[in-house]
């Protein structure tokens, strides 16, 4: 099989600055990691072993000057140091365990330092997206000249709406080609339709915001409040991931991705200091109207306009989507739009993956002999991700009992 990946930074921007911090506030914690398919897909015998060829030629994949010049440029808030540990870094097979049962279903899981194991996570779900596409022969029906022109419509709609957005579809892309297609079409929609009241803002890919010249776009992942749930428990994790992310980037990358362990438990340690230095949330579960009020709600507590402050949906948006929110959206706050699989996986007659790789367990030193099991507890009913025992216990600490 040809390598699917062979950019070191075509991956999601959250994952180099997440790295970041991780080497900053936590540098000898170690985490474990699982792979969910939520189609719960039968993929063809042998996948499992095309997916671990493909992660055995990550050790190939380094990143280069040029990378590292561009995100200087681009990525002002990453420290110096940053280049010089990336500059180094070598992927390594042995973090990643992969099999396959007898009735065809993956199993993956990563283990190792969380600053080695976290640049894993959107390398290997591309891979797995689009390594079944052509298992499967399905990358046959691709067809894309007719994709470029209707991304391009896509862009022109929301543009016209007003949207502000960007493409947030690395993790499930159909191909990097589909990706980079999206991307081009886009480029090229804003820049014939100059004047519009929307604006197409950049890419979560580092390596194609490179290529076309944009600007990378991200923050934070779940993860990054998980790890630290089950670290020091869900009560506070919001609070130490906020200064954690405030002790390395100072106020920069200021938005914050608060619905790890649900609203209620985020909004009391959201307090005044915090709703001034972050620029805004991020929407990624439940329904977008109820939880813009209560955001709305939150920053009015504090005697602060939320319309002064961002909030960017993020929670499977399609371009229907994002015009809708708009139309309410941009009275109570400076709306913004991040949307993934619609943007990169949306071929007709072709089926998008449904797949996640959750931190499901972390420990603040190797020195510890046990994990802690840690869980993501989403505003979307039924949506937690994690054992369910963990899960009735986070509930129940966070006083939430189901």
């Amino acid at each position: 099989m040809k390598q699917i990946i062979t950019r070191f930074t075509d991956d999601d921007l959250y994952k180099f600055s997440m790295c970041c911090a991780v080497i900053d506030n936590y540098p000898r914690a170690q985490v474990r990691y699982q792979f969910v398919d939520r189609n719960n897909t039968v993929y063809p015998k042998g996948f499992a072993d095309l997916v671990r060829e493909q992660v055995e030629m990550l050790k190939n994949v380094v990143i280069t000057d040029e990378e590292v010049a561009f995100m200087r440029s681009k990525c002002y808030y990453i420290p110096n140091w940053f280049y010089t540990y990336m500059k180094g870094f070598r992927y390594n097979a042995d973090w990643v365990d992969v099999s396959q049962d007898e009735k065809g279903h993956l199993h993956i899981t990563f283990e190792g330092n969380w600053s080695d194991t976290i640049l894993l996570e959107v390398k290997v779900l591309a891979i797995i997206s689009e390594l079944y596409y052509e298992v499967t022969g399905q990358d046959e029906q691709f067809d894309y000249d007719d994709y470029y022109n209707r991304a391009y419509h896509k862009a022109e709609r929301l543009l016209n709406a007003g949207c502000v957005f960007s493409d947030f579809g690395t993790r499930r892309r159909a191909s990097l080609q589909a990706e980079d297609t999206a991307i081009r079409a886009f480029r090229d929609c804003a820049a014939e339709k100059y004047g519009y009241e929307g604006k197409f803002v950049g890419t979560s890919n580092v390596y194609l915001a490179m290529k076309y010249g944009l600007t990378p776009v991200g923050t934070m992942a779940h993860e990054f409040i998980c790890a630290l749930g089950g670290m020091f428990g869900p009560q506070m994790a919001n609070h130490l991931a906020m200064n954690a992310w405030r002790n390395t980037f100072r106020g920069a990358l200021g938005t914050y991705l608060y619905d790890s362990f649900g609203w209620n438990i985020f909004s009391l340690n959201f307090s005044e200091d915090f709703a001034n230095l972050f620029k805004g949330l991020r929407v990624d579960s439940g329904d977008n109207r109820e939880e813009l009020q209560k955001i709305v709600n939150k920053y009015a507590s504090l005697g602060i306009d939320s319309r002064t402050k961002q909030v960017i949906f993020s929670n499977g948006l399609t371009t229907d989507d994002a015009i809708e929110i708009q139309q309410y959206a941009k009275n109570l706050c400076q709306p913004s739009y991040g949307i993934g699989t619609h943007f990169t996986n949306d071929f007709k007659g072709i089926k998008p993956m449904n797949t996640v790789i959750k931190l499901v367990a972390a420990k603040i030193t190797e020195a510890w002999p046990f994990y802690n099991d840690t869980c993501k507890l989403s505003e979307d009913t039924g949506k937690h991700t994690g054992k369910p025992e963990v899960i009735q216990r986070f509930l129940k600490l966070i006083h939430m009992e189901e």
